[in-house]
């Protein structure tokens, strides 16, 4: 059966296209993904469809039918998953650099969710289409460490619920550039595609979304800081934009730090080291970690003897 979210407009979003107020509801679902379910008569306001440049209205009563998931076609593949606990409902995975999260264009292989598929077989929610079955949320490519995948649709609906309303935990490790000086602080600041390169994301206020990232110094070694960085958002790309505008980008980003990229790192130094969340069907608070993996140990030793 399909599944329905129902929302109520408030004054807010009054005068807001209705793609966008469901967006913010939905943020596991991309714009166009959005778009689609509109124009597939998915989306209804006050019963009757609508275009999706609607503006709302304030008390319009907004109902969003999901429809069951297209048969998927990406390859299943065996591939090795570090699986850190799994039920009936759900499992964590602890992903390594450098894989991506779901296939996309010129890269329909040795994915995330090629190994899902392999597997969980069919035990994997559709909300998010043939492409991304089971994905609540993604890290990046280059970034390492937990990551949650829905088995069924009403898992994956509880799970974006608690994301969206900032109840989902998720803390990182990270290693910047320079001396952070103060012990901890937060970066308040929407996040939205670059209006220079729309490949990559930005600070701005033009067509963003409100982003809060919190850090926490763990050790300043002179030219770089270890930090913990806890998500209120879960943005594209945020802790790398975030820091990036407080002039303290990632170690090893080739996209958001200096020209002069550390490879050794392969990417940037950026560890999804804690998840915590409220299990959907027992309601139980769960919470795993994972350890620093290889590469981020053996920068910080490196960074420990060059700063002795």
């Amino acid at each position: 059966m399909s599944d329905t979210l129902t929302l109520k407009v408030d004054q807010s979003m009054a005068g807001v296209r209705i793609d966008k107020v469901i967006s913010s509801s939905m943020e596991d679902f991309t714009r166009s993904g959005i778009s689609k379910l509109i124009d597939g008569g998915n989306v209804t306001v006050n019963s009757s469809p609508v275009a999706k440049n609607y503006k709302c209205r304030e008390d319009d009563t907004i109902v969003v039918i999901i429809p069951d998931a297209v048969p998927l076609e990406v390859e299943a593949q065996n591939i090795p998953l570090d699986i850190v606990y799994e039920d009936g409902d759900l499992l964590v995975v602890n992903k390594p650099k450098g894989m991506v999260v779901h296939p996309a264009a010129g890269n329909y292989s040795g994915t995330l969710v090629n190994a899902l598929l392999y597997h969980c077989k069919d035990s994997l929610s559709g909300i998010n289409g043939v492409i991304r079955p089971g994905i609540v949320h993604r890290i990046d490519k280059d970034t390492s460490g937990l990551l949650i995948v829905a088995k069924n649709d009403a898992a994956h609906l509880s799970l974006a619920e608690q994301i969206k309303e900032h109840s989902f935990h998720r803390a990182y490790q990270a290693v910047c550039y320079g001396n952070i000086k103060e012990d901890s602080g937060t970066v308040c600041r929407p996040i939205g595609r670059s209006p220079k390169d729309r490949k990559k994301m930005a600070v701005t206020e033009k067509n963003s979304k409100h982003a809060v990232t919190h850090y926490e110094v763990i050790k300043r070694y002179g030219g770089f800081t270890h930090i913990k960085c806890i998500l209120e958002t879960g943005r594209t790309h945020q802790i790398r934009v975030h820091m990036a505008y407080i002039n303290h980008p990632l170690a090893g980003d080739a996209v958001y730090g200096p020209k002069k990229v550390i490879e050794s790192l392969g990417g940037q130094c950026l560890h999804a080291g804690e998840i915590g969340f409220v299990h959907p069907k027992t309601k139980e608070y769960m919470e795993f970690k994972s350890e620093l993996p290889d590469y981020f140990t053996k920068f910080l030793k490196k960074l420990e003897n060059h700063s002795m």
